[in-house]
């Protein structure tokens, strides 16, 4: 049974097309990974079928009574209430049925027992669906995304933005809604939380449909794939590793009968060529109409460009180039205290921690961007620093990343910004589009274009893979084991830095 057809979709972003006549269904228990390469179009399917975004063309058709569950990359929340009270919001209508059901009761002291069924009725329904466990359901799904660490009773508006996308997340699962669409959810998510999200989405009986870079996390979870390429939407069964196999099968046989049908047109008109105006012209004319009924096929779109990020160095010493003595960070309220740690030049260190421990509030504390609460931290002299911050965020949406960069750096004429873009993965298109129509991994291959622009001797780079897609992430890990300078990395992707950290600094067990 299908939940969701869409036929017929084209959409673009000015000059950059991004489905061309695409079709998709979803059916019912299909736990489908929306791949493809960063820019070609995931996040924007997501939206048009959440009808964020209405498609250039196209029909999106849900099935009747569908309960929808959304969550974006720059989901919201209501900072008023308490983790609590929020994830109780998830089972709001029970708790109507209670009030309602209490009040029938009340009546019913009354002596007349009509009311006394009818509260029965509701009675039944509330124990059919787990009234009565809703705090033991939240709290086994609070400490799967590791939210009980921070304490139910916390507010929302003293979290972290992914302390805040966990706490959506963590609604979502508790609803249990028809069909999830889940964009990057495991971008705030530490290791063993993403394992116990994998397995409980394995679980799942209701369909979804996600958005992940995270291939290890898309092979649990699911049974379909949704291939965004070539401006078109293909959808393949199976886990994700057999995807990968039959998209390459699929590919290498396609190439090889374009390749052979381009022979055939080539000699076909090289023969109509020749004998059109001959005593062979009326058996060229009948090629010539053969060959106007024949079905062309299209020439694949040549794949992305692999990003190629470049740090450019300056002079270092191997001397102590950070020293952080009893530091404490925070805004209101400290959220780590006591810091101590050394850094000298050269040292790939990498620090981790739960989300929300205050990795984030730290780096933003060692480059001036809030003050320190209590403690010292001190650079030497030689130190000059790059800074990549996780936060997608722009003073204006509408530059284009030719505007921005230029913006940044005026001396540059714009055939040069074209090349550092284009070096970074950016195309020509999406060089001209706004920012804000961007997806995350075009916004964030943008900021690093702007970080390999100024020479530096030490990087200090927040969640930097986030949203990047395979190849991206390849190019950055590469620039960064080459990179002769000092690097200090928050990153919950231990597979992204474990060949190359010299050394980790665990928050948790300082």
């Amino acid at each position: 049974m299908s939940l969701l057809e869409i036929n017929g979709l084209s959409h673009s972003f000015g000059d950059n097309l991004l489905y061309k006549n695409a079709e998709l269904t979803l059916n019912k228990g299909e736990h489908i990974g929306i791949v493809g390469q960063n820019g070609t179009g995931k996040s924007t399917l997501i939206k048009i079928c959440t009808e964020q975004v209405m498609p250039d063309a196209g029909r999106m058709i849900w099935q009747s009574n569908i309960s929808v569950g959304y969550l974006g990359q720059y989901a919201e929340i209501d900072h008023s209430l308490t983790m609590k009270e929020f994830l109780k919001s998830a089972f709001l209508r029970l708790y109507e049925i209670e009030k309602e059901m209490g009040a029938l009761y009340e009546m019913a002291a009354n002596g007349d027992m009509s009311y006394l069924v009818r509260a029965a009725k509701l009675q039944e329904e509330l124990e059919r669906h787990d009234f009565y466990s809703i705090d033991t359901h939240i709290e086994q799904v609070a400490n799967g995304l590791g939210l009980l660490a921070i304490g139910l009773t916390r507010p929302i508006e003293q979290m972290s933005g992914g302390q805040r996308a966990k706490v959506i997340l963590a609604k979502l699962l508790l609803e249990k809604p028809d069909v999830l669409l889940l964009d990057e959810p495991t971008n705030f998510l530490d290791k063993e939380h993403i394992s116990w999200l994998a397995d409980y989405l394995s679980r799942l009986e209701n369909a979804f449909m996600i958005v992940s870079h995270d291939f290890a996390f898309l092979d649990k979870i699911t049974n379909r794939i949704c291939d965004i390429d070539n401006n078109t939407i293909t959808k393949y069964y199976g886990t994700y590793s057999e995807f990968l196999k039959k998209k390459t099968l699929l590919r290498e046989d396609y190439i090889r009968q374009y390749s052979t049908q381009q022979k055939e047109i080539k000699k076909t008109e090289e023969f109509i060529r020749k004998n059109i105006a001959g005593r062979k012209s009326k058996m060229a004319r009948g090629r010539q109409k053969q060959l106007d009924r024949m079905e062309k096929m299209e020439a694949l779109a040549q794949k992305e460009i692999k990003p190629y990020f470049y740090f450019p160095d300056l002079p270092l010493t191997n001397t102590e180039h950070l020293t952080v003595k009893h530091l404490s960070i925070g805004y209101h309220y400290p959220v780590l205290s006591d810091i101590d740690f050394n850094i000298n030049g050269g040292q790939k260190v990498v620090i981790t921690g739960f989300n929300g421990i205050g990795k984030s509030t730290l780096l933003k504390t060692l480059v001036g961007q809030i003050p320190s609460m209590q403690g010292i931290y001190k650079y030497s002299e030689q130190v000059t620093l790059g800074y990549f911050e996780q936060d997608l965020s722009w003073l204006d949406e509408t530059r284009t990343p030719i505007q921005i960069v230029s913006d940044a750096y005026p001396n540059l004429v714009i055939k040069d910004v074209r090349k550092k873009l284009a070096r970074c993965g950016i195309s020509s298109k999406h060089a001209m589009q706004s920012i804000g129509t961007l997806s995350g991994g075009e916004q964030a291959k943008v900021k690093m274009c702007l970080l390999t622009l100024t020479p530096c001797n030490f990087l200090i780079m927040d969640e930097p893979t986030n949203h990047l897609d395979v190849q991206a992430k390849d190019s950055l890990k590469t620039a960064l084991m080459e990179f002769p300078g000092t690097v200090l990395l928050v990153s919950h992707e231990e597979a992204f830095y474990q060949d190359w950290a010299q050394r980790v600094i665990d928050i948790e067990k300082r």
